[in-house]
């Protein structure tokens, strides 16, 4: 071990126990604005897309149904390519992050400037071109900030982990909810955007005023010699080939949660957008966007139980995905559902499921893997959900023609 390096040790074994910290709230309740903030711009596209795509195109649905009655109400471009813009960026970026020097500060600074920036070029667009440019920037902030963010919370408590994760899955509601209550209010997409300039203000005044600095020990060469063999497993991973050999032990994290995003989004922009109930006294586009609502009421309540339920099995989690993807896919073709109700019971489901294989994998990896190389692992582990989301915008654009070019099939009852 060199002598210069730095590490976070346990105190010795005391009889009496250590004393309550009472600044605690403000590590937590900062890691759960920050999950909040940097996970809105993302879910926010996501919820727009719908709206995004119908904006530029000269062809409304209305227009479609009325040339051919039996033509399915389709969008020209699936919202599958809004997922494209809103993910590759994020991936290309925690790809690259784990193998970069760890500057804090420089990153969330980098992060809360492209968000702020991505709202703006949302709002204010023109073409469709610079629509999708402001998703691909905001992409690229909530891919710096998650690897960032996750590889810090190893010098706090473990518990930010859990707040940092409802904070995730209550930006997804807040989020879904705050753009589909200003869209129903006659608010412009324009305005709507401005609006939410005010969460990148607030995610600097939670990293740098709310959350507090970690206390990390100097330890001598002779105090390093005489703790080695106690933290032999727990050294810091050095050079780009020890990081790639140590990739191979998380792949038992990173595999499930692949597969439990892919199918997600598979459904949420390849399936979402084809499912709809003609005598709603919600119009198609609200249907879409209050179906992104649901699925995040799902996804923020299961990401904030870790603490009260806990879930080791999350190969379980992507068996019951898949089952959700056969329901709508099929449900999406032969329209059989005989109530919106039971598609909004599906939906939340799915949302359970998603947020409960993020929560438990990274609670998992803060009490499995040693703080050493906790940081590293980290920011890993957040490439596999990335990983399964993009594989799902590929396949989600080809599915949406497909089904597209069926004949339009209707119910008989909705109520």
């Amino acid at each position: 071990m060199s002598g210069n390096q730095e590490v976070i040790v346990a105190s010795p074994v005391s009889p009496h126990p250590p004393p309550k910290d009472r600044k605690l709230w403000r590590d937590l309740t900062a890691y759960w604005m920050l999950g909040l903030c940097n996970n809105y711009g993302y879910v926010v596209m996501l919820s727009a897309a719908h709206d995004i795509i119908a904006q530029f195109q000269d062809e409304t649905v209305d227009d479609n149904t009325t040339e051919d009655e039996n033509a399915r109400k389709c969008h020209l471009v699936s919202t599958g390519a809004i997922l494209l813009a809103d993910i590759l960026p994020s991936l290309f970026v925690k790809m690259v992050i784990p193998f970069l020097p760890f500057w804090v500060h420089f990153k969330i600074l980098l992060a809360i400037l492209l968000s702020a920036s991505g709202f703006l070029l949302v709002g204010f667009a023109t073409a469709e071109w610079m629509a999708l440019l402001g998703v691909v920037i905001t992409s690229a902030s909530s891919g710096i900030g998650e690897p960032t963010f996750l590889s810090y919370s190893s010098h706090f408590n473990k518990n930010v982990v859990s707040t940092w994760s409802s904070g995730t899955g209550g930006a997804g509601v807040i989020g879904s909810l705050s753009y589909a209550s200003l869209r129903a209010l006659q608010v412009s997409p324009r305005d709507t955007m401005l609006i939410m300039l005010i969460f990148p203000a607030l995610e600097a005044f939670s990293f740098w005023v709310v959350l507090r600095k970690p206390t990390i020990i100097p330890l001598t060469k002779s105090a390093l010699e005489s703790t080695e063999e106690l933290v032999a497993d727990d050294k810091p991973l050095r050079g780009f080939k020890e990081k790639l050999v140590y990739i191979k032990t998380l792949w038992p994290y990173m595999l499930p949660l692949a597969l439990v995003y892919f199918f997600e989004y598979f459904i949420n922009q390849g399936l979402f957008e084809l499912v709809y109930f003609e005598n709603s006294t919600l119009s198609q586009a609200s249907q879409y966007r209050w179906f992104n609502v649901d699925y995040q009421i799902g996804v923020f309540i299961s990401r904030s139980s870790v603490n009260l339920y806990k879930i080791k099995k999350i190969w379980l989690m992507a068996v019951f995905q898949f089952i959700n993807v056969a329901y709508f896919l099929t449900e999406a073709i032969y329209f059989y559902t005989p109530t919106i109700w039971i598609t909004l019971v599906v939906v939340l489901w799915e949302g359970l499921l998603g947020g409960g294989a993020y929560v438990n994998t990274f609670y998992r990896m803060s009490k499995e893997i040693t703080p050493g190389r906790r940081r590293f692992a980290m920011a890993m582990v957040t490439q596999s959900d990335a990983y399964g989301i993009a594989l799902a915008g590929f396949l989600a654009i080809p599915l949406h023609n497909a089904i597209c070019s069926l004949p339009a099939a209707h119910r008989t009852v909705v109520w």
